[in-house]
């Protein structure tokens, strides 16, 4: 039993040897970040090791491994935009200088959104404030399309609750009245 698994720990770390290199540039090519490439071909070598007894018997194991840092590159690019995109809620992109603000109203909308759960909050803001589409709504927030609208509708019907009209929420698109 002990030669079964230094044979496979053999095939394995000739395959790691024959394969990794490919693997890495895959993976730069993939994200176009030339630190993740490393990181991301060792994750994929690693989830192999840990199926080692299924990969070896694969028809292509070399294809299988692309797949798995494909699959990988794939999570980390959808986890950075995300990201970027979870910053750009926090950050103000209107332009400095607005005229004549209306201060009470985007302070009563800002108010209000508070008031709401996050999800809806979020909806609302992300479809109304950064007019993304639906479809960027949900992959920023790792939700359906569906979810995106019923979120957006129930968000905005209680804002009008809270401010009483819908005049008020148009503050939200950049201090238009």
């Amino acid at each position: 039993m002990g030669t079964s698994a230094d044979d496979a720990a053999a095939e394995f770390h000739d395959f790691f040897e024959r394969h990794y290199a490919e693997l890495a540039r895959l993976a730069h090519l993939l994200t176009g970040e030339a630190d993740a490439a490393d990181d991301l071909a060792a994750d994929a070598l690693l989830a192999l090791w840990h199926r080692w007894d299924r990969v070896r018997t694969a028809r292509h194991p070399a294809a299988y491994a692309r797949g798995v840092v494909a699959n990988l590159a794939r999570s980390r690019i959808r986890s950075a935009v995300r990201e970027r995109r979870r910053i750009a809620l926090f950050w103000d992109r209107r332009p400095e200088h607005t005229d004549d603000p209306d201060i009470p109203a985007v302070v009563d909308v800002q108010g209000a959104l508070r008031r709401l759960p996050f999800r809806k909050r979020a909806c609302v803001v992300l479809r109304h404030a950064f007019d993304l589409s639906e479809r960027e709504t949900a992959d920023t927030l790792g939700i359906s399309v569906g979810t995106v609208k019923s979120q957006t509708s129930k968000g905005m019907a209680r804002l009008e609750q809270l401010l009483g009209s819908r005049t008020a929420a148009s503050q939200l698109v950049g201090g238009r009245k």
